[in-house]
């Protein structure tokens, strides 16, 4: 979307077109998703994405040990899956569906809780979390 003062920066639409090109990025990816960096500058420290997920896509089990992570669901299904780690290895503790269809729209996973997510229709997800990204 052009400005209409020429001195400010363009805005960026997200829309069908946009998602559908995704989608299709996705689709293509071995990792069945890709995401789109919602940063606009190097300085920002944030972690701000949206995630296009499609159906077979596996999330490893992960935590974030600084952070909470805010999850909201644009498009699609999901589900947002929360473990505790014991000896015998991870127990679910927590379970909540996501569909913006049926308004159920986002969660936010506690700092530290072990999380992942099952995919059951191609979805688009923002993710927002504090701080810069720390590599595994």
């Amino acid at each position: 979307m052009k400005s209409v003062d020429k001195d400010q920066p363009d805005m960026k639409l997200f829309d069908a077109k946009f998602l559908s090109e995704m989608h299709e990025r996705a689709v293509e990816s071995e990792r069945k998703r890709v995401h789109y960096d919602l940063r606009t500058t190097p300085d920002d420290q944030s972690q701000r994405m949206l995630n296009i997920l499609e159906v077979g896509t596996e999330m490893p089990i992960h935590r974030h040990e600084d952070t909470t992570e805010t999850v909201i669901c644009i498009e699609g299904r999901l589900i947002e899956i929360c473990y505790e780690e014991t000896a015998e290895g991870f127990r679910e503790i927590a379970r909540e569906e996501l569909c913006p269809r049926e308004g159920r729209y986002g969660v936010q996973v506690p700092q530290g809780v072990w999380h992942t997510l099952k995919v059951l229709e191609p979805s688009v997800v923002f993710a927002a979390k504090d701080g810069a990204w720390k590599p595994r």
